[in-house]
């Protein structure tokens, strides 16, 4: 039986790579899904590709960072649905590449109020939501293994992903007895655009993501989509119904270097 028959999820950030390859895995696993970025010629072909596999989706352009578009994406959820019994909080940006005391102001502004912001605000509308729905419910957070270590050249972002796995505890531990659980992911190089930019930006070009990044990983490669996508999938699953305010590394064995 599929994982999650019946119920209904929320991704942001679904117009490409981890949080498209979590839609679809949503879907497949039973779900219908609310498809949410900024961009929406992505989002809508998101959307679309759930449709044509069978399942059931609609996209809604939201920008994380504004708080009445966050509530008004987790209205319009319930609206179609009916209810909301998951969710995926993967928007995010990777900014700009420099050292410490070069990051602008600009720079670590629009990286918080995406990445972090974002988050916080995401978190609040779905709690809401599923406590007015009786409790119950599980949310994933998008973070990164720069939520667990330093990257220099990464000042802004670090900080924000370190700030999403402390929203993703507290939030566990408010609401634990309410029966929502919230855990997050935290990858490491993963084949996405947002690490071709990286690597366009560390290497002036010369090297794609790949060749900067395979060996680095224990594994000797980057991850894929899908496979973080199973991961998030499964976290919100009755499978893990005794994990919340996890953070958990998918990372090719990075971190336990």
């Amino acid at each position: 039986m599929a994982l999650l028959a019946g119920k209904v999820a929320l991704v942001t950030g679904a117009a490409a790579g981890i949080g498209r390859a979590t839609a679809l895995k949503f879907s497949a696993e039973g779900a219908k899904v609310m498809v949410s970025d900024v961009e929406s010629i992505g989002g809508e072909e998101t959307a679309a590709m759930i449709r044509d596999s069978g399942g059931e989706a609609r996209f809604l352009r939201a920008d994380v960072s504004v708080a009445t578009e966050v509530k008004a994406l987790v209205a319009a959820t319930v609206a179609a649905y009916g209810r909301l019994d998951c969710a995926c909080n993967n928007a995010g940006i990777e900014g700009t590449i420099a050292p410490f005391i070069d990051q602008t102001e600009a720079n670590f502004d629009r990286i918080i109020a995406v990445n972090l912001k974002g988050t916080f605000l995401c978190l609040q509308a779905e709690i809401a939501q599923m406590l007015a729905q009786g409790g119950g419910g599980a949310i994933v957070n998008l973070s990164s293994i720069a939520g667990l270590i330093g990257f220099p050249g990464l000042s802004s972002y670090v900080a924000s992903k370190h700030g999403v796995n402390g929203l993703t505890r507290n939030a566990a531990l408010e609401y634990a007895k309410a029966g929502i659980r919230v855990n997050s992911v935290c990858p490491a190089g993963i084949d996405t655009r947002m690490l071709d930019s990286l690597a366009d930006q560390a290497t002036g070009g010369k090297m794609t993501s790949r060749q900067m990044m395979d060996g680095l990983h224990p594994m000797g490669r980057i991850g894929t989509p899908d496979e973080v996508a199973g991961l998030i999938v499964w976290l919100c699953s009755a499978e893990a119904g005794f994990m919340t305010g996890a953070v958990v590394p998918v990372d090719g064995g990075f971190v336990a270097q």
